[in-house]
């Protein structure tokens, strides 16, 4: 690659929002245990990967890692990286929930001088963090007028808590309502319109705050939402029996069986390496009670779908194969919504905003900023 992949590693002070020992700190020295299954990035060093396959379940660990692999990140040679618009100021801070855990939370706002339209409120999907591809993704909504804001799930990215694991599906759905709710009381924004941006399984997420709080926000724009999961990544039916079983038994033990979703989501090649490179992100097996929370969503959303009616957009890559493309057509005709747009992108797989080409990709850009612009000018 063209570009030179050097890091420098140094273990982050602790926060300043931390007032007490993390729950999920471990008691004894930091285990650093090298994980045999993962596999190694390529064009790093021995020692950055090393660090990159330390056991992750607890976040000062992905914390460590995410601070080590910043710039390697920055200089890949992806288009979101490359041509991501200069000038965009960011803040990262973390917030205390409910429940006691640290909040990763993260905000891009246009440069000094352009007006704030409204505020962008990301949602993301599983497994995925808020500081990888969508750094680049929000520095161009940034730049097209919006306060972008974002956090990570209980469970992934830098916030706490064990890695992977969804006991309850709607405590991510009460935390993204929790910290939007503060998010949309900030000085910069207060008072504008307000939009959720969900992908994938955070399309599920964000329909269900909707759903909760229909008159909060502006509209919302999916993107692949996983109303439904697609039957090629869906155990059969009597495995799903033993697995809801098993999870009641041990919630927390990693058995479900995982697919490659950087092969079923991105449809470049180039870009599907660089998915090796969002080094936080979950990519092991899925715990067993993370599996049936994802399951029991799903068919829950997909009876609540004709109470949805928010102003929506929904983009679908019409070749995915992790998300289904005919459920958010469902969706679409289904949904109360007077105002509704679907689009779907010919030959398109999952990862629509980081996985197709460059062309593609400023597209699908192009149409959220686009729809989002035309409904902050009719409020």
């Amino acid at each position: 690659m063209p570009h030179s992949l050097i890091s420098t590693f140094r273990p982050p002070p602790l926060h300043p929002l931390r007032r007490r020992r993390s729950p999920d700190f471990p008691t004894k020295s930091p285990n650093l245990k090298i994980m045999a299954k993962k596999k190694a990035i390529e064009g790093v060093s021995d020692q950055m990967n090393a660090i990159a396959s330390q056991n992750l379940d607890h976040a000062p660990a992905r914390r460590r890692v995410r601070l080590a692999f910043t710039q390697v990140q920055e200089q890949l040679d992806h288009v979101l990286f490359k041509m991501a618009p200069p000038g965009i100021r960011t803040e990262e801070w973390f917030e205390m929930n409910s429940k006691g855990q640290e909040i990763f939370c993260k905000s891009w706002l246009p440069k000094p001088g352009v007006r704030i339209k409204a505020a962008v409120c990301f949602v993301h999907g599983y497994g995925d963090t808020c500081t990888f591809f969508f750094e680049g993704i929000a520095k161009r909504i940034a730049a097209s007028g919006y306060g972008v804001y974002a956090i990570d799930h209980p469970g992934f990215g830098l916030s706490e808590g064990l890695h992977g694991y969804v006991p309850n599906f709607n405590d991510i759905v009460d935390n993204v309502t929790e910290q939007y709710t503060k998010i949309k009381g900030r000085p910069e924004v207060r008072g504008m319109p307000r939009f959720l941006l969900g992908q994938s399984m955070g399309g599920a997420v964000a329909l269900k705050v909707h759903l909760k709080e229909q008159r909060e926000w502006d509209g919302v724009v999916l993107v692949a939402p996983m109303c439904k999961i697609s039957e090629e990544m869906k155990p059969p039916e009597p495995l799903q029996k033993v697995l809801i079983f098993l999870s009641r038994l041990m919630p927390k033990a990693k058995l479900v069986p995982a697919k490659d979703l950087a092969e079923l989501a991105f449809r470049d090649p180039q870009k599907r390496k660089l998915a090796d490179y969002n080094v936080i992100s979950y990519s092991d097996q899925t715990r067993l009670k993370t599996a049936v929370e994802l399951l029991n969503a799903t068919n829950e959303l997909e009876s609540q779908v004709e109470k949805v009616s928010s102003p929506l957009l929904i983009l679908h890559g019409a070749a995915d194969k992790v998300t289904d493309a005919n459920i958010s057509k469902f969706l679409y005709e289904k949904a109360a919504s007077k105002d509704k747009t679907l689009k779907l992108y010919d030959g398109s797989y999952h990862c629509i905003l980081e996985g197709e080409s460059d062309e593609r990709i400023f597209e699908v850009l192009d149409d959220i900023t686009g729809w989002l612009d035309s409904h902050c000018s009719v409020r």
